[in-house]
């Protein structure tokens, strides 16, 4: 048994168990598994709701909901739950389930556009046009990283059957813009600062996967990028107010006692869901208190190793993988469709892996982040076993431990000088 072990561990060490046979089976099983479904859903639906009731594209419904009460002109509508919920069954059926609106003000503008759209045509559109966004980002981040991964075939199978891409067209989510914009900024960061730092700003539509933007611009120096990317917040900040009023500052503060309570604390979502270090103390039983203890350990020892690793001599791969996969841990809000943050990750480690050999477990552990995706939210609501947690830990834990490798000794650990601004 021992030896059948240490084999099992050997072989997940080398990779060698990661053949393209297997790689292929999978690719083409989900992208088929998938398609099929996509395919009936559409088909079977009346244009705005699909056979089970719900909406096309389900938490969509509640950005083309929220943009017809801007159009009403009552900006500050969808931040009662109530109200928001009315205008959602007005629109979809009494039936409809609720989906609550919990972006902040930033988000309303494009909420709007769509909802001067027929709703299947703003749902196609909406997933199309970020989903091509998505697409452009990662491939950019493949080129530029080793052209040798553009060169495999397997390339553009495995970015579209990517899982957390199926997860995300399902609930006609935004993960592909917040994989573009992330993947973006971090790839133009050395070469255009100032568009980076406005790429990284622009995520002020999820700001809890902001966190830890502004502390690795500092620890790297990255002045002007960071400059940018607080100049585009106030600026995205103040075109809102002008546009909205002052007041709808004041809803969307109030809305997120309700956001914090019933949809995260209270676990309405679903723990199985929510795939962060938080929901899974509740979901093992875990008070309030304790859950957040948890994450705020874990979220502070994250932004720790971060500065370290951005102030090192550590190769810019890691460094982005790592901000990738600690941004998604650092927030106890984080969702199977927001996994799409893994999706840069991914594309610098493999590109970097391609150029100049993959680390032992690397392989393992990109496929790990790869697969996870399409598994954490059954497997936990079956067992209560999480799997994307404890693997995107292991992937960071590993970044850390190939960082200090590269950067030899502890001493090594000091700014770079060619990447100060």
């Amino acid at each position: 048994m021992a030896q059948a072990l240490a084999q099992t561990l050997d072989t997940l060490r080398s990779g060698i168990w990661l053949t393209r046979e297997r790689t292929k089976l999978v690719v083409f099983g989900l992208l088929a598994a998938m398609l099929i479904a996509a395919v009936y859903l559409v088909a079977t639906s009346d244009g705005r709701n699909d056979s089970f009731g719900r909406p096309l594209g389900t938490d969509f419904s509640n950005v083309y909901a929220a943009g017809t009460y801007v159009l009403d002109g009552n900006a500050a509508a969808p931040f009662d739950p109530p109200r928001q919920y009315a205008r959602e069954q007005a629109i979809f059926g009494k039936d409809t389930p609720f989906y609550g609106w919990h972006y902040p003000p930033y988000f309303l503008a494009l909420a709007a556009l769509f909802a001067t759209m027929p709703y299947a045509f703003a749902l196609a559109l909406w997933q199309g046009v970020t989903f091509v966004l998505y697409l452009w980002a990662t491939r950019s981040i493949l080129r530029a990283e080793g052209a040798r991964a553009l060169a495999d075939p397997l390339c553009l199978p495995l970015v579209i059957g990517f899982p957390a891409v199926f997860i995300n067209l399902g609930h006609g989510h935004n993960g592909f813009l917040t994989a573009a914009l992330f993947g973006a900024a971090l790839l133009q960061l050395d070469r255009r600062p100032i568009l980076s730092g406005i790429l990284f700003g622009c995520l002020a539509y999820k700001p809890q996967f902001g966190l830890l933007i502004p502390v690795v611009l500092a620890a790297g120096g990255r002045w002007r990028a960071f400059a940018a990317a607080a100049t585009t917040v106030a600026a995205l900040t103040i075109a809102v107010t002008l546009a909205f009023g002052g007041g709808i500052w004041s809803a969307f503060l109030a809305s997120t006692t309700f956001t914090r309570t019933v949809v995260l604390e209270q676990g309405e979502t679903g723990w199985h869901k929510i795939q962060s270090v938080f929901s899974v103390v509740r979901m093992w039983g875990g008070n309030i208190p304790l859950a957040y203890a948890v994450q705020g350990v874990v979220t502070l020892a994250i932004a720790g190793a971060l500065a370290c690793l951005w102030r090192s001599r550590a190769s810019f791969p890691v460094k982005a993988a790592a901000l990738a996969i600690g941004t998604t841990l650092a927030t106890p809000y984080s969702l199977d469709y927001d996994l799409m943050l893994l999706a840069p990750a991914i594309a610098f480690l493999a590109a970097d892996g391609m150029q100049r050999g993959f680390d032992p477990w690397e392989k393992t552990l990109l496929a790990s982040l790869w697969l996870v995706p399409i598994l954490t939210r059954p497997v936990a609501e079956a067992t209560h076993i999480p799997l994307a947690v404890p693997a995107m830990i292991a992937a960071f834990a590993w970044l850390l431990q190939r960082a200090m490798a590269e950067t030899g000794t502890a001493t090594s650990w000091r700014p770079a000088a060619r990447h100060l601004d």
